[in-house]
């Protein structure tokens, strides 16, 4: 049975050799690009356009058509390929239309080799948009998925290839169009339907390919995620750090960067070495091999196995998962939403029509009509929910084996994982700073992971939030769980970092977080003890803009070795407690540049404050709270996603009341620093 997709809407490919037939009404490009599992495009070696029409397992038409057939074997595409996304755009100076709102929606549909449909979706609500993302084909769980994706760009393909990750984004748009207008390779008939022994891509491949360059042209890469959280980065919004971006997961982003990420992997018939610039990344053997689930039986989801994704190591390649299933739920949950608002204005619709008629408003015609209408209703919505339904058990199955895989920087307070835990070595890709979960996902969540080292500063939020849990709560008891959030976050972050790589100042000023902040005194973690009082801020402040003022002169003039003897190379972490209290002007303006310049050298803040507290400062502090990433001590729906902008509700990860894994993390951490 074909499915016919809504925009964000996904369906799963029994058949991995198939067509994607396009029909626009008017003359369109189209094109494919190839994308690692970030969704990234590396290089032009992944697109394949009517210039380039073939890459291995993939061929599109080779000029502008109102109807087109792209030809795809997901077995001959590179292992190193995740997505596939179709591309369809306007031909610009040939007198067409400029824009897709002028002309019939774009119609698609995925078929098998014999022309059976498999999904169908008409990209509908496109208006100023020049060139479109159709839909994409992706790996997921060692299958892949059809998801309908309808993104537009009124700045065109190159606009389009840009947003891909394409640094070459202009002049490949500028090719690609002149390829058409010129006519390069005219009058070459839209391909036949394929049968299952006559396969042009494997074939075209082959010709493109020389013997000795082998089936997977692309090289191993290790794909990076923005922005939850990255994102990034991503989104940003999901910061290069993680998934969320303070107002929207965003770094939780686009896709997350960081100076783990890699160079573009080696395009095809180069045969170079891949330059990975993470220190702890071999290059000198290919990734270990991801686990992999026994085969699904026909008509059933794939069995979930933790550790499925790509990377060179399981921490890796669960944080990328993680990434997966965070923008697996995004996506499920815009597809309900988006069928759920179709069947309320269809419904709408269908009622006006009803009531505009005098005849139908008394008597039964009306009541059956409207009978009708909420039944069709119902029916759509039911149909929505099931889908919903399968996606979320399909997700929570993901969910129940790997959080138990999760190593001790991913983990909950309460994973086993910690009553082993022994002080690294080395400072792990992400750390975890809570869950997210949408309000129909409930209870499932997905782990709020924020890349390593912070590239953004955290702002604990001790003020009213407006979830009904801070709305209600007491402005004392708020003040205290965001202090003992901030402790779990400093415990943590001591915690996944080496002994001597991370130092934490704290700055108390009316020593209200004393109660809070006394298993990291009393266990000796601190670098010192909290500085209170106007004279302590001045000192904390000062001593560590000075480090930064110290670096940065090192930096510029290449003197990065002739610091002075005994100086902390560590990482180094300013935490905030009861800001403005104990601030003057002076004050403020260090904290700033701290957060500002701090980053870049090492030095990272952490606040925990009332925003209306700092209300006097004006202007002043607002770079300062849009640079910090928000978190609330009570779940709180703050974040939004980078691609269709659910609000994400954020649950703080706290240690469980009673639990001593607290005090016995911070005495291995303590005992691993007296060594140094």
């Amino acid at each position: 049975m074909t499915a016919e997709l809504v925009r964000g809407q996904n369906h799963p490919l029994s058949q991995v050799r198939l067509e994607i037939r396009v029909s626009a009404g008017r003359p369109v490009t189209a094109a494919a690009t190839l994308g690692d599992e970030s969704g990234r495009v590396p290089g032009v070696e992944w697109v394949a356009h009517p210039g380039v029409p073939t890459l291995p397992g993939l061929e599109v038409s080779r000029q502008a058509a109102a109807d087109h057939r792209l030809a795809v074997d997901l077995d001959a595409v590179s292992a190193s390929v995740h997505r596939v996304s179709v591309l369809l755009a306007l031909p610009t100076g040939v007198g067409g239309p400029a824009s897709f709102g002028s002309v019939a929606a774009p119609f698609v549909a995925v078929t098998g080799l014999d022309g059976t449909e498999v999904a169908t979706y008409t990209i509908t609500g496109l208006d100023a948009e020049s060139a479109v993302v159709a839909l994409e084909l992706y790996r997921r769980q060692g299958a892949w998925k059809v998801r309908a994706v309808g993104q537009g760009y009124a700045g065109g393909l190159a606009e389009l290839l840009a947003d891909q990750g394409l640094s070459q984004a202009h002049q490949l748009a500028a090719g690609i169009n002149d390829a058409v207008v010129q006519g390069l390779a005219r009058s070459v008939p839209a391909p036949p339907p394929r049968t299952a022994d006559g396969d042009r891509s494997r074939q075209a491949a082959a010709s493109t390919l020389g013997p000795d360059q082998g089936a997977s042209p692309y090289g191993t890469q290790n794909p990076q995620g923005a922005g939850p959280y990255g994102p990034a980065q991503n989104p940003q919004g999901t910061q290069g750090a993680g998934y969320p971006a303070g107002a929207a997961p965003a770094d939780p982003a686009p896709q997350p960067t960081s100076p783990g990420t890699p160079s573009a992997p080696t395009p095809p018939g180069a045969g170079g070495p891949i330059d990975y610039s993470h220190p702890r990344r071999s290059t000198g053997a290919p990734p270990p091999p991801p686990p992999t689930a026994p085969p699904a039986r026909p008509g059933q989801p794939a069995t979930p196995v933790a550790g499925d994704a790509t990377g060179w190591s399981m921490e890796e390649r669960l944080y990328n998962q993680v990434w997966g299933m965070f923008e697996d739920l995004a996506r499920t949950m815009a597809a309900y939403r988006s069928a759920v608002d179709f069947a309320e204005t269809r419904m709408e619709k269908e009622l006006d029509q009803v009531l505009s008629d005098p005849r139908s408003r008394m008597g039964g015609q009306g009541d059956a009509a409207r009978e009708a209408a909420q039944a069709r209703h119902l029916q759509l919505v039911d149909q929505a929910r099931e889908a919903l339904d399968r996606d979320l058990v399909q997700l929570g199955a993901e969910a129940d084996v790997v959080e138990p895989a999760l190593p001790a920087a991913y983990a909950r307070w309460d994973n086993p994982v910690w009553h082993a835990y022994r002080v690294p070595m080395e400072m792990p890709m992400a750390v975890r700073l809570g869950d997210l979960r949408l309000p129909e996902s409930d209870p499932l969540s997905i782990p709020m992971l924020v890349r390593l080292p912070l590239e953004r500063g955290l702002w604990i939020d001790s003020g009213r939030v407006g979830s009904s849990e801070g709305a209600f709560a007491d402005s004392h008891d708020l003040r205290r769980l965001a202090m003992e959030s901030a402790v779990a976050h400093m415990a943590r972050l001591l915690a996944v970092h080496p002994a001597d790589e991370f130092t934490v100042h704290v700055i108390d000023p009316a020593g209200s977080g004393a109660r809070q902040l006394e298993p990291l005194v009393r266990s000796g973690v601190l670098a010192a003890p909290p500085a209170a009082g106007a004279a302590g801020v001045a000192q904390v402040l000062g001593r560590l803009t000075e480090r930064v003022d110290l670096v940065q002169m090192a930096v510029r003039g290449g003197m990065t070795d002739s610091l002075p003897p005994g100086f902390d190379t560590a990482h180094q972490l300013l935490v905030v407690n009861d800001f403005p209290h104990g601030f003057d002007d002076r004050a403020v303006n260090q904290l700033r540049y701290l957060a500002d310049e701090g980053p870049g050298v090492g030095v990272h803040l952490m606040m925990v404050a009332d925003r209306e507290d700092a209300d006097g400062y004006g202007p002043l502090l607002d770079p300062l709270w849009r640079g910090l990433l928000r978190l609330t001590p009570v779940p709180d729906d703050h974040l939004a996603d980078p691609w269709v902008g659910h609000a994400w509700t954020y649950e703080p990860s706290l240690v469980p009341p009673g639990s001593q894994v607290l005090q016995q993390v911070l005495t291995q951490v303590a005992q691993a620093r007296a060594k140094y």
